[in-house]
């Protein structure tokens, strides 16, 4: 192929050609970050610092993220004091704040305190389980739910607060059950409805399915409201359901910072928003995508794991001669868009990133003059044979220090 090929000629695609993966979404695609409640959840993770969930929410509305999930009122003063502040301060941000409460108007009355100080809305995401296995769990009966259901959305709405109705534990509901609970809620003013996988137990199959289902009952029922998905990953399927959502007709798709969650995790903010701009399912400025992720590790103290796709350590990181030779002469090519491509299935310069080559005992003379060209040292033949045979007698990648040394 001739150095003059076109960019867009150098990478088949699959997908177009035979069956077809997820269509895309109709409208425009809403993220809500559940990272500051749903992901405080996690058992490994601790509170923030409030400056810390300041600096959070600031990246969050630099990544056009929509709208933010502050947390728990029902939990407490200390939890009520940040949840202000937050919203406080993204009075003038384009991001705007939502608080979990049960279908409890106990837990709702602080809310509505909160907008009469601040003078700007508050979402409440009311929330209630609704899987058959919950209510025998629970003792509930289904018809004192439907009236927890009522109690709370009315109140809610009679108090001007825009509402979330959620259902968890949707993916394993029945139909009946759902349709008494989402009708109540929608009868009595729900603005937005949010189907969950609370215990990640469902598949992309499962997801559409539901999806359409609620869609469908909607449409039948004539009630307008807006569509949420929040989806956990206990099978590891959090983010191929998060999108299969999307493409099923949900609007706003709810996910946290590095998957962080209880259990095993909420589906990764982080990763969703790579997928979402590669599928061509949003046009946005993600170079500070790194940066949220690295304050996001930071604030919740659970470090980005070296394999983590596209943040973690490995991700952009190559010590394999074959490879670091196809990544080095694309550089050669002064080519940075071959460069991130032709090695790596996610381009690390739209994220923030870059590649890194490395030298270790799989190493050829391309990793080590690329090195030590990188940092301005001359690539003698003299260098590189000490640096090889350094590297070949090494069970691991040489560190940088380690290889300077040499």
């Amino acid at each position: 192929m001739s150095d003059g090929a076109a960019h867009e000629d150098l990478i088949f695609d699959w997908e177009a050609h035979g069956h077809h993966g997820l269509p895309a979404p109709k409208g425009r695609v809403q993220l809500d970050d559940e990272t500051l409640r749903d992901g405080l959840q996690c058992p490994s993770v601790i509170d923030p610092p409030l400056e810390k969930k300041i600096e959070l929410i600031h990246l969050m509305d630099q990544l056009g993220i929509d709208t933010a999930d502050i947390g728990l009122p029902g939990a407490g003063v200390h939890a009520r004091e940040h949840i202000l502040a937050l919203a406080r301060e993204m009075l003038p941000l384009g991001i705007t704040p939502n608080v979990a409460c049960r279908t409890v108007v106990s837990d709702i009355e602080p809310v509505v305190d909160m907008v009469q100080e601040l003078g700007a809305p508050i979402e409440v995401c009311a929330f209630i389980g609704s899987s058959p296995i919950r209510a025998y769990a629970e003792g509930w009966e289904l018809d004192r739910m439907v009236g927890n259901v009522r109690k709370s959305v009315a109140f809610a709405k009679r108090n001007g607060l825009p509402v979330l109705f959620v259902t968890e534990d949707t993916i394993r509901s029945t139909p009946e059950i759902l349709e008494a609970l989402y009708g109540a809620a929608l009868e009595e003013g729900a603005d937005r409805v949010c189907l969950c996988d609370t215990v990640g137990a469902g598949t992309p199959g499962s997801v559409r399915n539901l999806v359409s289902w609620m869609k469908r009952y909607m449409v039948a029922r004539n009630f307008k409201a807006g569509i949420d998905w929040h989806g956990h990953r206990d099978r590891g399927l959090g983010l191929v359901n998060t999108l299969s959502a999307l493409s099923e007709g949900v609007e706003r798709a709810h996910a946290c910072a590095l998957g962080i969650g209880e259990r095993a995790g909420n589906a990764e903010m982080d990763l969703l928003l790579v997928n979402l701009k590669l599928l061509g399912w949003i046009q946005r400025d993600l170079s500070s995508l790194g940066e949220y992720v690295r304050v996001a590790s930071e604030a919740v103290g659970r470090p980005v794991r070296s394999e983590y796709p596209v943040f973690g350590g490995d991700a952009f990181e190559t010590g394999t001669g074959v490879h670091a030779a196809a990544v080095v002469k694309a550089f050669r090519k002064n080519d940075t868009w071959l460069a991130n491509r032709v090695y790596s299935g996610v381009p690390a310069d739209d994220f923030g990133l870059e590649q890194k080559i490395s030298v270790g005992p799989m190493s050829g003379k391309s990793n080590v003059i690329y090195f030590l060209e990188k940092r301005g040292l001359a690539a003698t033949d003299e260098r590189i044979d000490a640096i090889l045979s350094a590297a070949k007698n090494s069970d691991r990648l040489l560190t940088e220090d380690e290889v300077l040394r040499v």
